[in-house]
């Protein structure tokens, strides 16, 4: 089968690491375990830091790349893959929470290839009304998302929002998803174009990034890390929340720690999501309608795809349709 594997890391030149292969082995069955004959995989930035080497050790390459993805089971069952291994109980009932943990191509073979095999926990089954396509795009960033909002920062119809960070996977979900659920929602990005995704996206108004908001916000979703954390503490109401998932421009911003214990603002990291909120959220995107802004690709321009993660020229989620 055809699988595209990170097979050394280099922190410099990540892409010298990606192979693809057209004759990897396919996957033996074996007990608590389903084959997936996979219909679409998203690209993800994880795919990008494992063939870094952040977070992914050297002893685990090779290693088929890939977080999420959806497919079809070898008996006719079409699902989509969560993509988040834990064990509940060793996380105090919160799979996210395990020290264990690990995402799909962390410590098995992922989903950018034509098959993978996955514990039977991980398969939720797709609506009809979802495209192969946008359930893709549901494990990784929108599962974040969701967890971010509804989860950890507990957000309400009513409530307003920043989304620093316009048109990433996880920042789009959160601007969908927000919209939808009743809340007001601002969005920053470098770019017009990045901007004006926002607003047709769901958002309210879109910035450039550190620009001064109409009014404070109750929650600020936060992907970006150093180039925004300033303008994320100054943009949150007191006593508002400041939700973390990422720091694509670096992890150690100035904390600012005077700001947060006067103003009494809530810091809340975020990872994945659990198996039960997965299920929520696609009954959620089944149910009202909202679909990922996607562009599909076809598996042998995986590579270009990556490349293009890296430079940060992706708005919304490249898919790879693997029937191209």
């Amino acid at each position: 089968m055809r699988a595209a594997l990170v097979t050394s890391q280099n922190p410099h030149d990540p892409l010298d690491g990606l192979t693809i292969d057209a004759e990897y082995p396919r996957p033996e069955s074996k007990p608590g375990h389903t084959l997936v004959r996979l219909k679409a995989a998203s690209l993800n930035p994880h795919d990008a830091w494992t063939l870094r080497g952040v977070g992914h050790p050297a002893d685990r390459v090779p290693m088929v790349l890939g977080c999420d993805g959806a497919g079809v089971t070898e008996d006719g069952r079409e699902v989509i893959l969560h993509s988040v291994m834990g064990d509940a109980d060793r996380g105090d009932g919160d799979a996210t929470l395990d020290p264990k943990r690990a995402l799909l191509s962390e410590t098995i073979d992922g989903t950018l290839a034509d098959w993978v095999l996955v514990p039977d926990e991980l398969l939720v089954d797709k609506p009809e009304n979802i495209t192969f396509v946008d359930a893709a795009c549901l494990g990784i960033a929108w599962g974040t998302a969701y967890r971010m909002l509804f989860t950890r920062a507990r957000i309400r119809p009513g409530d307003t929002l920043l989304v620093q960070g316009a048109s990433g996977g996880v920042s789009s979900a959160a601007i969908a998803l927000a919209a939808a659920a009743g809340a007001t929602v601002y969005a920053t990005s470098r770019t017009e174009q990045k901007r004006q995704f926002a607003i047709e996206n769901g958002a309210d108004a879109a910035f450039e990034h550190g620009e001064r908001l109409p009014k404070r916000v109750d929650v600020v979703v936060e992907t970006v890390g150093e180039a925004t954390w300033g303008h994320s503490l100054r943009s949150v109401k007191p006593g508002g929340t400041i939700v973390v998932c990422g720091s694509t421009t670096g992890g150690m911003p100035p904390a600012e720690l005077q700001r947060i214990f006067y103003q009494q603002i809530s810091v809340i990291g975020s990872t994945g999501c659990t198996r039960s909120e997965f299920e929520r959220l696609v009954q959620f995107v089944g149910t009202t309608g909202l679909r990922p802004n996607t562009e599909v690709i076809g598996f042998d321009e995986i590579p270009k795809g990556i490349a293009r993660l890296l430079e940060g020229d992706v708005i919304g989620k490249l898919v790879v349709d693997t029937d191209l």
